[in-house]
């Protein structure tokens, strides 16, 4: 039974993840096949009809490598998210995506930026502080996962490479450390049920106060008066 309630839950945490993969992908292979034209759907910040890029930057990439490099974290993180925290999983995404979109348009230098790295850094971000936050084991142990398999990604917070949007990077990662203080409390179910017989156990250990049924001595003072009418020791 757990079992088949485990690869329920794997099944559905992928399920978002795989489609929004796709979805990019097929957005590239057209993207390619009409010579990168498409890059006027990125954000360009602080103009109106740069706007539209919060939501459609992300899905549009530069070359296949820029591509598969978000695809693969972006399997792996959202993965994590929709797995590890299935409750807010989707308050969250949607946060981190459209935040980080908005924070480019408003911040970010004028030029058109595309790709979904500010929402891959967004995720690193999520799941690295929600360790932070929650200070649960499975939340300290994700938050190492991620600084293991994504320590490297430090770097691309700062200006580096011409044509790297560090800005999307670093905003991404300031509206995962947001996001993941916004839902800090926002227990997993299977967590709460955990707490709540933690709280149980401890109310238990609290109450014994007595360690011998209360009416024990009644008892006693009632044998001793029978045994004293019979003016005799047993």
């Amino acid at each position: 039974m757990e079992e088949k309630k485990f690869i329920v839950k794997f099944k559905e945490a992928l399920s978002f993840p795989i489609a929004f993969v796709v979805l990019i992908w097929g957005i590239h292979i057209i993207n390619f096949l009409l010579g990168y034209r498409l890059f006027w759907l990125g954000i360009y910040p602080r103009k109106t009809e740069g706007l539209w890029g919060v939501i459609t930057g992300p899905l549009i990439h530069g070359d296949f490598l820029h591509l598969f490099s978000n695809s693969l974290s972006f399997l792996i993180l959202s993965f994590m998210l929709f797995f590890f925290f299935r409750k807010v999983a989707i308050q969250a995404f949607a946060l981190i995506y459209l935040l980080t979109g908005f924070a480019v348009w408003i911040f970010a230098r004028e030029s058109f930026h595309i790709g979904a790295s500010g929402v891959v850094y967004g995720l690193v971000s999520f799941v690295f502080w929600s360790g932070i936050f929650r200070r649960n084991i499975k939340s300290i142990v994700l938050a190492l996962v991620v600084t293991v398999l994504y320590s490297s990604y430090f770097l691309g917070i700062v200006p580096g490479e011409d044509g790297i949007s560090w800005e999307s990077h670093l905003l991404g990662g300031l509206v995962g450390i947001l996001v993941a203080f916004i839902y800090r409390k926002d227990l997993e179910a299977e967590d709460e049920e955990k707490l709540k017989a933690l709280d149980n156990e401890q109310w238990d250990l609290n109450d014994q106060s007595h360690y011998f049924p209360p009416d024990i001595f009644e008892k006693k003072d009632d044998d001793n008066r029978s045994s004293s009418g019979h003016g005799g020791f047993y």
